[in-house]
């Protein structure tokens, strides 16, 4: 990478087994602790930025799921890497998250956001104040250690939106003899090709409806499996960035789950921030921290890997009438000094807010949130910049610079999207003025 284009971070983890799986065997290499752990990930995460690389541009032009991408990343024992060591995982934090998933994204932006929807769902399973049944909890850590398991939450749909804006899912799950019957329809479901857990935002059918997650497991999660009974993949994802993550449209037609996968059903006003406890408060606000410094990392990783392009291009393209390179030219000189500060400063807000995190002081909501919205705008100037000074062929789909760009541009659709961010800042704001005359 060029010298614009390298960010650094990391930490540490734990050995994984080496058995059979969908996605292949574990790397028999132990995990080392602490400082050499940073080394191993030094040594590796490079190697799989490029490998991931050859065959980014290909799996976005046929929108095509990235198996074996995820094959590759459970060989090395990187899906497991924040489940805890006591279940065989990593027990990595979040500096080592960020290192992994910003490596991954400079190769295959697609990959970097399934995984950072499985590492989520995995720290939310690590907080003590977890309200899942362990038999359920430990699962999930299992698959994702013996066989690279995936999951991700199912939220969004196409009456409610996304449950963030509050409202009532359509989704329900009516009471049996044995357990719950769930019917849906869900949008957006990131990484459904290969997701071995659905973790389904669901109501209750009963006289006063209880919402929250509903557990559902399939097969394997692999290419080859039949899926479950009751579920339906609609394949119509056909976006103009991160095509291959594979955000199809899922149908739940009477899946039947157990008593026990209703992993965390409550009243609405026990959701509320109000109506929750200090425990679920602390694993909130940590969970919203998590996700932006993951978020942010993802599509700065993706900028950074634009202006690796950017870089080479400007340092060997010589115009006939310049007779010099193009890096020569002060006005273009002065564009990637704007494109270095911007990439300057998106380092610095993730650095710090990671670290933060593992040291157990995580930002509130109205930080990580500003943090959200300034590093996403970033990386998308960085890339309008890089478009601005390359013209045709940073436009030219023979080069990956375009693909950069309609990836990034998808940063803003993600929770919460900069309305919500902006005007909760803006009301503390005026909030602390007011207290203060």
């Amino acid at each position: 990478m060029s010298s614009l284009g390298q960010s650094s971070l990391l930490s540490d983890a734990s050995p994984s087994p080496a058995n059979p799986a969908p996605f292949g065997a574990v790397l028999p290499l132990p995990r080392a602790d602490g400082p050499a752990r940073l080394a191993q990930l030094d040594a590796l995460l490079p190697a799989i930025t490029r490998t991931l690389a050859e065959t980014a541009a290909s799996l976005d032009r046929d929108a095509r799921f990235p198996f074996e991408n995820f094959a590759l990343l459970h060989r090395h024992g990187l899906i497991a890497e924040v489940v805890p060591r006591a279940q065989g995982g990593g027990g990595g934090g979040l500096v080592t998250a960020r290192r992994i998933i910003g490596a991954i994204a400079a190769g295959e932006s697609a990959s970097a956001l399934v995984l950072t929807m499985t590492y989520l769902q995995h720290r939310s399973l690590v907080r003590t104040s977890t309200h899942w049944p362990e038999a359920q909890r430990l699962a999930v850590f299992e698959s994702a250690v013996r066989d690279g398991a995936l999951i991700n939450a199912l939220r969004v749909e196409p009456d409610l939106g996304t449950p963030a804006r509050g409202g009532l899912p359509s989704t329900v799950a009516r009471r049996t003899e044995s357990g719950w019957r769930l019917s849906g329809r869900k949008l957006y479901c990131t990484g459904i090709p290969a997701l071995r857990w659905l973790s389904v935002w669901a109501r209750t059918d009963e006289p006063e409806p209880r919402i929250g997650v509903f557990l559902v497991p399939r097969p394997d999660g692999s290419q080859t499996s039949p899926d479950r009974p009751g579920i339906r993949v609609i394949q119509n994802w056909d976006h103009l960035g991160l095509r291959a993550s594979g955000s199809h449209e899922v149908i739940l037609e009477d899946v039947d789950l157990p008593f026990g996968n209703a992993v965390d059903i409550r009243l609405p006003h026990e959701w509320a921030p109000a109506g929750i406890g200090q425990r679920d408060n602390d694993a909130h606000i940590e969970q919203q921290a998590w996700m932006s410094v993951l978020l942010g990392t993802l599509y700065d990783a993706v900028a950074r890997a634009g202006v690796d392009w950017l870089v080479t291009f400007l340092n060997t393209r010589v115009p006939g009438n310049l007779g010099a390179p193009l890096a020569s030219v002060p006005r273009i000189q002065e564009t990637v000094g704007e494109i270095a500060t911007l990439l300057h400063v998106n380092q610095r807000l993730l650095d710090a807010a990671a670290e933060s995190a593992d040291a157990g002081a995580p930002d509130d909501d109205i930080a990580s949130g500003a943090l959200k919205f300034t590093v996403t705008g970033n990386a998308i100037r960085v890339l309008e910049l890089a478009l601005q000074v390359s013209g045709n062929h940073g436009l030219s789909r023979n080069n990956p610079l375009e693909r950069y760009h309609r990836d990034v541009l998808c940063s803003r659709i993600h929770t919460p999207q900069n309305d919500s961010i902006l005007g909760a800042a803006g009301r503390r704001a005026l909030a602390a003025f007011r207290e203060s005359v």
